[in-house]
């Protein structure tokens, strides 16, 4: 587990001395929430976007440029969510429509399918254990870029109560929009000191939370994205397996 903060940037390396004993630190200062707060597609939920996409754009799209077709599909579901609040499956159609165009190649509907198989996707293998260890001991919420009729069928999934679950339905905002952030702390009538905020997306959640002065942040390094500027001020973990030892549990 690692304490990323403005000291650690004038480290060599992650590795080095000096991080160790920052780390040691962090560990015997544990946190103390009212509320853990989690991203649930990608952080808890195994979100399979990417897998979907190079198994029905396998016959359109090159194998040695599948990579980066996925990136730019991705690229632009993040563009759909930062104007005024739209359903999710359209904000799935179009951007999978505007990546076909950029691409040059035919787009055949498929956006329904990867709305209608959000639902249907597990959590990550190290989920259900890691959070059963806190779940009884400090109340779990999600905020989730979802809708109501999507995200309890994934819930359910995740071996373990949740207090709140928020989507952006209900806010009438994605994230990374401030909006959303604003609905989920005044629908539990906290404020930004009283949750810790965990996720395995700095675009998404992580940047939002430290503009919404949300000190505690837990980036949870799945690989989908690199850890961000200590700045940020944030602990890493390598999986939720990793997040009982950060509130001493």
């Amino acid at each position: 587990m690692q304490r990323c903060t403005d000291a650690s940037r004038k480290a060599p390396s992650f590795a080095s001395s000096s991080l160790q004993q920052q780390s040691r630190t962090a560990l015997m200062s544990f946190l103390r929430p009212k509320y853990i707060t989690f991203d649930c597609y990608g952080t808890l939920t195994n979100f399979q976007m990417g897998t979907m996409t190079r198994e029905l754009f396998a016959d359109r799209v090159d194998a040695g440029q599948m990579d980066q077709f996925v990136k730019d599909f991705s690229a632009y579901r993040l563009d759909q969510v930062m104007g005024d609040w739209r359903p999710y499956d359209e904000i799935i159609k179009t951007s999978l429509m505007r990546v076909c165009k950029r691409w040059g190649v035919e787009y055949r509907g498929e956006g329904q399918l990867y709305y209608d198989a959000v639902p249907t996707w597990g959590p990550h293998a190290d989920v259900p254990a890691g959070l059963s260890k806190i779940a009884d001991k400090i109340p779990l919420v999600i905020f989730s870029n979802a809708m109501d009729e999507q995200i309890m069928s994934n819930v359910d999934k995740l071996g373990a109560p949740f207090h709140k679950v928020f989507t952006a339905q209900q806010a009438q905002a994605y994230k990374p929009r401030l909006a959303a952030f604003e609905f989920m702390l005044d629908n539990l009538g906290c404020g930004p000191e009283d949750v810790l905020h965990v996720s395995s997306s700095f675009r998404y959640d992580l940047m939002s939370a430290h503009d919404m002065k949300i000190k505690h942040k837990a980036f949870v390094a799945r690989g989908h994205e690199h850890p961000a500027n200590a700045a940020f001020g944030y602990h890493q973990i390598p999986d939720i397996g990793g997040l009982p030892a950060l509130v001493g549990l």
